[in-house]
């Protein structure tokens, strides 16, 4: 059986009592199809529609219509029953006449049914495909005497002022009930339409006695008529409080109200202020914090809960509540055991190990100590990130992280004042809430990426954050009550600091992480890069063997990169491979796969990348510098050809102003020394110079390309070839004095990865060759030089120098075309 309830909440007009039909004129059979009903009760003499849903209900429907419209209704006992059993059912129900069949379009039947009379329905005689079960009509007892017509008078009366003060009352209603002048027919017509249990109008059905069915409906009417006076009452208290002004705290007055007349105090039935009360009282608040909280409380026990200020207020409360002011982390002091997590974790970066490692040292010793804030830069991929989450677990911290790439809103590290609607504390008290320890180890990544606008600026909103001597007394501007951060562990992360106000970097230690050398990537990616990705691409070591020479090959062939984010990504490529392989996809998924180069050339395809140091410096004016970029340091080919023309020169590749201007400083400088090298500068003045930096697509910049920038010159016009395999940095000035430059090691790490074998540097950054990696080390010859003329003489060799200087004139190459876009005039310094 499906859903057989009445299809709507039925208005007193249709349910009421009709004379279209009377009992009398109806047959009922011995025998009658029962039809089960929940979620209402059909009384004699009322019209009740009903929809029709149950699949044996409409098999009774079907069958039992054409012959006969009289079927019974009986009430079942438990409404959540899909298919009632006998048992379930009621013994007494009602014997009506079907009026009318609807079918719906959606498939579904209503019928609107008339009771005749009430009926005891036992024994059943038939359970499929529905119920049949024999009838015996139920005699009533009529009542007497006049304590009766008094009661079905008073009964009558109450029943009219109900139905006058219920709001949604039927128009036709009380006509009807002043025309019943059944006793019986009126206690039925009540009890079909008052607000009942379906319990309370079954036992009005059983109730065969008219005078105490009339006294059953009659407290009914009562209890009705009482509740609906109260809330009337109610409504009129209520009006009379408010003004136009305060209508939206409606439904809160009339809650007092309702309080007021059972005699409650609100205070004891708010349980959320209550539990409230008690978690503030719980979380031992500091003396300034609780004075605050407390008076915050005494508010909001006034503020009506449709008010903005109550979810402001009670948000508040609770950020109070939760923040941790005296739960910590106990702190794990085995500094063997710390190291070995650091040493499980990362492979290299000593010296962050180092440092961690000592401030555990300083901890165990002083256990008051403030917690360091320290910034790890470095090129992406190279594990600052990671490196923050093992920290936390080698200390036996909780860990967070927040990103400040791309924030410029100054809220978003101090929260927005209270005073604002959606106002939120800022990432940091969030991200201490979320931890639920007041010293976890909190990450503030991407710090050089932060932004700034007309909303503030989120760096320096970071300077008290950052400074452990302030920092004690932090206070939020949504929180606006100190809250100690000297216990908090902050880890900072940038790229770059160039783009990092120096009030920021003067409160961090920074530590500066340089890329991996071939050898660190390949033990990264042997101890974890190739374990992972096997386990995430459902391989073992059984099916899929790694060679050394795979990693190199990736490594050397299809990434650039200083850290390790690429050579994970092409291992995973591999392994998804493989994969496909041993999932059935080839003839060879049976066997173990031991991957090797040639392997990884045929997962991976042609290569990427090719060592063409060789092939790039051929012939003269072609010059390898070094750079340094947030990604790592790269090599660059700074390119310089002479034609004839007016002495103009031009200045391609994406240089930025700097860079001209070291382009400008080197060919002053050059044009200074002409008569040295016995050159003419009236010869120069006849020839144009274009200098280019190739991958146009990519900006540059910075002064460090300066000795590079002259040597090309020198090369092309003195006609002399770059040695093999050389690259240099180095600043200049018009006294031909070479000045220190940065980003040793990240340059040194470029030029060993690219194959060169011999750097020139400034004699002053011979200090910073300790820090570098000492497989580099090994790599690279080292020169260090404080004039142009030492580079020139390590570079263009001093025999072949002299040689050039002693020639006579300079033969300039043919040059088929002009290369007039993007010809500049020249800078007053080099007219």
């Amino acid at each position: 059986m499906a859903n057989d309830k009445k299809s709507s909440v039925v208005t007193p007009a249709v349910r009421a009592v009709t004379e279209a039909v009377q009992p009398g004129q109806i047959e009922v059979p011995d025998i009658l199809p029962v039809l089960p009903i929940r979620g209402t009760v059909m009384f004699p003499g009322t019209v009740m529609p009903m929809g029709v849903g149950r699949q044996r209900s409409r098999k009774l429907l079907e069958e039992c219509l054409p012959k006969s419209k009289v079927i019974a209704l009986v009430a079942q006992r438990d409404e959540d029953e899909q298919n009632p059993p006998p048992a379930n059912l009621y013994g007494i129900g009602t014997a009506v006449v079907v009026l009318k069949l609807v079918r719906q379009s959606d498939g579904t039947v209503s019928i609107i049914t008339h009771g005749l009379g009430r009926y005891r329905v036992r024994p059943f005689v038939q359970h499929q495909p529905f119920y049949k079960a024999k009838v015996r009509r139920l005699i009533e007892r009529p009542g007497r005497g006049k304590d009766f017509a008094a009661g079905v008078e008073q009964l009558r009366k109450q029943a009219k002022q109900l139905i006058e003060i219920t709001p949604d009352a039927a128009d036709q209603a009380l006509n009807v009930l002043m025309n019943i002048s059944d006793p019986g027919h009126m206690a039925d017509f009540l009890g079909a339409n008052l607000n009942l249990d379906d319990a309370q109008k079954q036992d009005l059905l059983e109730e065969l006695d008219v005078a105490k069915r009339i006294r059953m409906v009659h407290q009914y009417v009562s209890n009705q008529l009482e509740i609906l006076r109260l809330q009337k009452k109610i409504q009129e208290d209520v009006q009379s409080s408010i003004g136009e002004g305060q209508r939206k705290m409606f439904l809160r007055e009339q809650l007092k109200v309702i309080q007021k007349e059972l005699g409650e105090d609100a205070r004891s039935t708010d349980r959320a202020l209550v539990d409230l009360r008690e978690r503030i009282e719980e979380a031992k608040l500091p003396e300034r914090v609780m004075k605050e909280a407390t008076r915050d409380l005494g508010r909001l026990e006034t503020v009506p809960p449709a008010s903005p200020e109550y979810s402001l207020l009670m948000s508040y409360l609770e950020l109070l509540a939760e923040l941790p002011w005296h739960e910590a982390s106990e702190d794990k002091l085995d500094l063997d055991e710390a190291q070995r997590v650091l040493d499980r974790d990362h492979f290299g970066l000593d010296k962050v190990k180092r440092r961690l490692i000592e401030f555990l040292a300083v901890r165990k010793l002083n256990p008051d100590g403030r917690g360091p804030i320290l910034c790890l830069v470095g090129p992406p991929g190279v594990g600052k990130t990671s490196l923050g989450q093992s920290i936390a677990d080698a200390m036996g911290r909780k860990f967070s992280r927040i990103s400040l790439g791309g924030i410029r809103d100054e809220a978003e590290v101090r929260g927005h004042r209270r005073t604002y609607i959606g106002a939120m504390p800022g990432r940091i008290i969030q991200e201490i809430r979320r931890a639920a320890t007041n010293n976890p180890v909190l990450m503030l990544d991407e710090v050089d990426k932060l932004g700034a606008d007309f909303r503030g600026d989120p760096a320096s909103a970071l300077l008290e954050v950052l400074d452990p001597r302030q920092n004690n007394a932090f206070v939020d501007r949504y929180l606006d009550v100190p809250f100690d951060l000297s216990q908090v562990i902050f880890i900072a992360t940038a790229n770059y600091m160039g783009t990092v106000p120096a009030a920021l970097q003067d409160r961090m230690e920074v530590i500066e992480i340089p890329g991996y050398t071939d050898h660190d990537k390949v033990q990264i990616a042997r101890r974890y890069l190739v374990p992972r990705q096997l386990e995430e691409n459902g391989l073992d070591a059984a099916r899929a063997r790694w060679r050394v020479s795979a990693i190199r090959k990736i490594i050397n062939d299809y990434t650039r990169e200083a850290g390790v984010r690429e050579l994970e990504r092409q291992i995973g490529a591999v392994c998804r491979g493989v994969a496909a392989e041993v999932a059935g996809r080839s003839k060879r998924s049976t066997k173990t796969w031991t991957i090797d180069a040639a392997i990884v050339r045929e997962l991976l395809g042609a290569e990427r990348y090719t060592r063409e140091l060789d092939t790039r410096v051929k012939g003269t004016g072609v010059v390898i510098g070094l750079a340094y970029t947030p990604a790592g340091g790269e090599v660059l080919f700074i390119e310089a050809a002479v034609y004839p023309g007016k002495g103009r020169v031009t200045l391609t590749g994406q240089i930025g102003d700097v860079m001209k201007e070291s382009a400008s400083a080197a060919l002053s400088l050059f044009k200074a020394h002409a008569a040295e090298m016995n050159l003419e500068t009236d010869a120069l003045s006849g020839l144009d110079l274009h200098i280019h930096v190739p991958a146009g697509a990519v900006p540059k910049d910075g002064p460090s390309a300066g000795i590079a920038m002259y040597t090309a010159i020198a090369s092309v016009l003195l006609d002399i070839p770059i040695k093999p395999r050389l690259a240099m940095t180095g600043e200049i000035t018009l006294r031909g004095r070479v000045l220190p430059i940065g980003g040793v090691k990240e340059k040194t790490l470029a030029a060993s990865r690219a194959g060169i074998k011999t750097v020139l540097l400034p004699e002053v950054n011979r200090r910073d060759l300790e820090e570098i990696d000492p497989q580099v080390r090994k790599k690279l010859s080292f020169v260090f030089v404080e004039t142009v003329q030492q580079v020139l003489d390590e570079a263009l060799g001093r025999t072949q120098l002299e040689k050039a200087i002693k020639a006579q004139g300079i033969k300039l190459r043919a040059i088929q075309t002009d290369p007039s876009s993007g010809v500049i005039d020249p800078p007053p310094i080099l007219q």
